[in-house]
C-alpha cells in the first residue's frame, strides 16, 4: 500500500524556488473576488488560450474523441475539442472557488436532487461509495456536495508542495476526511464506520488493479476497486454526477438510486456496469468530461502500441 510522499513544510516553502507557485495561488485567490459570470468568462478565455498552446494535451483529447465518437465528422470533433478546453479553463477557476468562495455565494449556485437515495443507502449501516467520474467541475463538486452529505474523499498527492499544502488545508476545512488513493485500509475503515466515500474509478488502471472492459466501444483497462470495496464492506454504491449548467446558472448534482445486485460476483461484469454508467453521463455532457487523460494507455497485450504513441 502506498504512503504519501514527505513534503517540505514551514519556512522551507518560502524558498525562492516556490515563489512562482505562491504567485499562481495568489492569482487564483483573486479570481474568487469576481462575480461568478466573470469567473466563467475568464475561464473560457484561459481554455481557448490553452487550446492554442497545450499541443500535447490537445492531441490526447483529439485521439480520445476520435476513438469514442467515430460517428462524428472532423468539424464536430473540432467544435467539441474547443468546447472541452473552455470547460477545462472554467474547471481550473472552479478550484479556487471550492477552496475560498464563501458558502453564502456557492450555495446559490447548486441544485441537487436525489438526496433521498443517499439517505436510504446509509440506513444499511455499511457505508456508502459515492460513485462519480472525472468531469471538469469535479473539484468544486466535492465542496458543493459537502453541504448536503458530509463525506470522505480519495486524493492523489500533488507533486508541488505549495499546491499540496493549500489543497490539504482546504480538504480539512470542507470534508470530513481525506484518504490517499492507495490507502485501502483507511477506505475500508471509513466504510465499515458507515461513512460516505467519494470514489472516481474512471481513469486508466494498471494491469494489477484493473480488468479490460469496454468504454465507448474501446477496450479500456478499468479499476475494479468499486466492486472489490463493495464486496469487502457490503457498502452501498450510489452513482452521482455534477454538471455545469450551460446557461451560467450554476451546477446540477444528481444522485441516483443505489446499485442493486452489486457486486454480482462477476468482477468483469461489475466493472463494465460502472463504465456503462459513466459513459451514459459523458454522452449527455461530452464537453465537460476529462478527455486530456490517456484513458486507453494500458493495452491488453504487453508491448502493444497505444493510441498515444508518437505524441
Amino acid at each position: 500500500m502506498g504512503k504519501p510522499k514527505k513534503q517540505p513544510s514551514g519556512l522551507s516553502l518560502l524558498a525562492p524556488r516556490y515563489w512562482p507557485a505562491w504567485l499562481g495561488i495568489s492569482m487564483l485567490w483573486l479570481t474568487v473576488l469576481l462575480p461568478y459570470a466573470w469567473v466563467m468568462a475568464l475561464g473560457r478565455s484561459i481554455g481557448r488560450l490553452s487550446f492554442r498552446f497545450a499541443k500535447k494535451r490537445r492531441c490526447i483529447a483529439e485521439i480520445n474523441l476520435q476513438l469514442c465518437f467515430p460517428e462524428w465528422d472532423q468539424n464536430q470533433r473540432q467544435q467539441m475539442l474547443k468546447a472541452h478546453f473552455e470547460a477545462l479553463g472554467m474547471g481550473l477557476l472552479e478550484i479556487p472557488m471550492g477552496w475560498w468562495m464563501p458558502s453564502s455565494r456557492l450555495q446559490k449556485l447548486v441544485h441537487i436532487e436525489g438526496l433521498e437515495h443517499l439517505e436510504n443507502a446509509k440506513q444499511g449501516g455499511n457505508g456508502v461509495i459515492m460513485l462519480t467520474a472525472h468531469f471538469t467541475s469535479l473539484e468544486l463538486g466535492g465542496r458543493l456536495l459537502s453541504y448536503h452529505a458530509p463525506f470522505h474523499t480519495m486524493y492523489r498527492q500533488h507533486d508541488n508542495p505549495v499546491v499540496e499544502k493549500i489543497m490539504a488545508r482546504n480538504r480539512i476545512r470542507w470534508l470530513e476526511k481525506a484518504i490517499p488513493r492507495d490507502d485501502v485500509r483507511s477506505m475500508i475503515r471509513s466504510l465499515k464506520g458507515n461513512h460516505v466515500i467519494w470514489y472516481a474509478p474512471d481513469q486508466n488502471a494498471q494491469r494489477k488493479t484493473g480488468v479490460f472492459v469496454n468504454f465507448f466501444g474501446q477496450v479500456a483497462s478499468t479499476s475494479t476497486g468499486t466492486a472489490r470495496l463493495a464486496k469487502l464492506t457490503k457498502a452501498a454504491v450510489v452513482p452521482y454526477s455534477i454538471v455545469r449548467c450551460d446557461d451560467g446558472g450554476g451546477y446540477n448534482i444528481v444522485l441516483e438510486p443505489a446499485l442493486t445486485d452489486y457486486p454480482s460476483g462477476d468482477l468483469a461484469a461489475d466493472t463494465q456496469r460502472v463504465n456503462d454508467i459513466i459513459e451514459g453521463w459523458v454522452r449527455k455532457n461530452p464537453a465537460q468530461y476529462l478527455w486530456i487523460h490517456r484513458r486507453f494507455r494500458t493495452r491488453p497485450t504487453r508491448g502493444d502500441l497505444t493510441p498515444y504513441d508518437g505524441i
